[in-house]
């Protein structure tokens, strides 16, 4: 017997970017659209229900029409043409064309205001959308590597969430997070909140105060076992699917 789901229990969609690199599976060695599945596992685990998003322009509002919430996913370097700077010798593997396609993705999304929770490349992603800047290479900022000692490596230190601020309501004001960028925020976008910082000073969280869910972490919370953001975004995707105008409510 099926039984239907009711709008009430239903979980959350929330999308999931990916990218194309070459993957290899039984005799074959193809280019394959995937994520790490740690991003799949916590949107799950906090009650959204995954679903993966290809780097493509075409069909954005149709994705969006579909989609309750967004999580973009870590990654290589952004080509700095995105944010009008030039290309540093360290700044390594980008890809243009995904670039464009999340950097549109997101812009629909939050035109949409649809709840968006950006991880490392995807916060560095939030920043330059809103005309901000990144440091090609972090380690020449805060004269240390801790941020990333080895590439393919989480390092774990911690981070302090500025007071009063939406992930500060999430998480607390200290916490302890896997971290693996070498890059890094340069000017802040507009309008954008600093809702993070390492013990060196370096930006590690970004946000818009006045959306309920718009967050950015330059760490990697997929990879420990806090499930807070995730946990937040699924609830701030419930609520705005919940409105009968699929419209979140002012943030109070």
């Amino acid at each position: 017997m099926v039984h239907s789901v009711t709008m009430s229990s239903a979980r959350p969609v929330i999308g999931v970017s990916c990218y194309v690199a070459d993957a290899r599976w039984g005799a074959w060695e193809l280019p394959a659209a995937l994520t790490p599945f740690g991003y799949v596992r916590s949107t799950a685990a906090a009650g959204g229900r995954p679903v993966l998003l290809p780097p493509m322009l075409d069909a954005i509002p149709e994705t969006l029409a579909a989609l309750d919430g967004l999580v973009l996913v870590g990654g290589p370097d952004l080509d700095p043409v995105s944010y009008g700077a030039h290309l540093d010798p360290r700044t390594t593997d980008t890809r243009p064309q995904r670039d464009l396609a999340e950097l549109a993705l997101l812009r629909a999304a939050l035109d949409a205001e649809l709840p968006v929770l950006g991880i490392c490349r995807g916060m560095q992603l939030l920043n330059v959308a809103y005309g901000g800047s990144l440091h090609q290479h972090l380690p020449d900022v805060v004269g240390h590597d801790g941020h990333r000692t080895q590439p393919g490596h989480f390092d774990v230190h911690d981070v302090l969430i500025t007071p009063g601020s939406r992930t500060a309501a999430v998480l607390g004001e200290r916490v302890a997070v896997h971290s693996a960028h070498h890059q890094g925020i340069g000017e802040v976008g507009e309008g954008l909140l600093v809702s993070a910082r390492a013990d060196d000073g370096s930006v590690e969280g970004l946000e818009l105060p006045d959306r309920d869910y718009v967050l950015g972490v330059l760490w990697h919370p997929e990879a420990g076992e806090d499930r807070r953001l995730f946990d937040a975004l699924t609830e701030a995707a419930r609520a705005r699917s919940a409105r009968p105008d699929g419209r979140p409510s002012p943030r109070r």
